[in-house]
């Protein structure tokens, strides 16, 4: 049962952030992702087969302390935007903030059903916090194709931007090599632990 809730929790989640790259990158000029039929709240249209369901469902049933993946990305035409590398920028931070944003919106109703919430209902929100903060700050790492080379890539100089646009193809193997390491999880857990105690998530 915990189980199904957390992945129903992890799927809300990630559409959540593939949307607001998608409505972002609408408001700043391309209508990439609304004419793909992309920008919308199912489910079905943001499902990435290995990074919604089978890494999740891996990272779970392994008991790992950092439960992450990703969904489809949704398709966005930079050259489209009216100002490419300064909304490059926008876009990419999109995702991130949307969780942050709704990890806070929950901690508010967490607060206000701490005397009366049930355990289970308590624990829920507690969860969905969690892994809202976790994705937020998993996908800031500035590491191809996560959001965080997004804004790193409208940051840096032209060229060098280019150069680091390089490291996309490998960008996968870099994210798994640090995660079989151990890196990922001492990098981005002190954070996500500091946000949820911060949002009085008693995590």
């Amino acid at each position: 049962m915990k189980f199904l809730i957390t992945l129903a929790l992890f799927f809300m989640a990630v559409v959540i952030h593939e949307y607001a790259h998608g409505w972002v990158a609408w408001k700043l000029g391309d209508s990439t992702a609304k004419r793909a039929g992309r920008l919308t709240l199912n489910p079905m249209a943001h499902i990435d087969p290995i990074g919604t369901i089978f890494l999740p469902m891996i990272l779970l049933v392994t008991h790992s302390p950092v439960v992450f993946g990703w969904a489809k990305p949704v398709p966005v035409d930079f050259r489209s935007l009216n100002n490419p590398k300064k909304d490059m920028v926008w876009v990419g931070l999109a995702g991130p903030t949307a969780n942050i944003i709704m990890a806070v919106l929950l901690s508010f109703v967490l607060k206000f059903f701490t005397l009366t919430g049930s355990p289970l209902f308590m624990a829920i929100l507690s969860s969905a916090i969690l892994i809202n903060l976790v994705l937020a700050v998993f996908n800031i790492l500035p590491i191809p194709p996560l959001d965080g080379s997004r804004v790193a890539m409208g940051l840096l100089p032209p060229d060098i931007a280019m150069q680091y646009a390089k490291l996309e193809p490998y960008g996968f193997i870099i994210i798994f090599g640090l995660l079989y390491l151990g890196i990922v999880g001492r990098v981005i857990w002190p954070l996500v632990m500091y946000l949820a105690q911060t949002l009085g998530a008693g995590l």
